[in-house]
């Protein structure tokens, strides 16, 4: 029987799924996941806080650190004019 866990389409979506895993994700796998240089991957992540994410970042003792949404975007309403 064939895997039925789908894995997300785009590039952005990949990014919140590792940071949404209760672990987080290092810049290194967010990376090698997506084909982005570092300062890629760190603006798309300033890019999610902008947009409401919370994102926190735990240093570990080899010296990298691990990024991980603690507070996912509210889904607001739209108003029609």
């Amino acid at each position: 029987m064939p895997d039925t866990k789908l894995t997300p389409s785009t590039k952005s979506a990949r990014v919140i799924a590792l940071l949404k895993k209760p672990k987080g994700a290092s810049l290194e796998e967010i990376c090698s996941n997506t084909g982005w240089q570092p300062h890629s991957a760190r603006a798309f992540m300033t890019g999610l806080r902008k947009k409401g994410f919370t994102i926190v970042r735990d240093k570990v003792d080899a010296g990298g650190s691990i990024y991980r949404i603690t507070k996912a975007l509210a889904r607001q309403k739209v108003k029609r004019a």
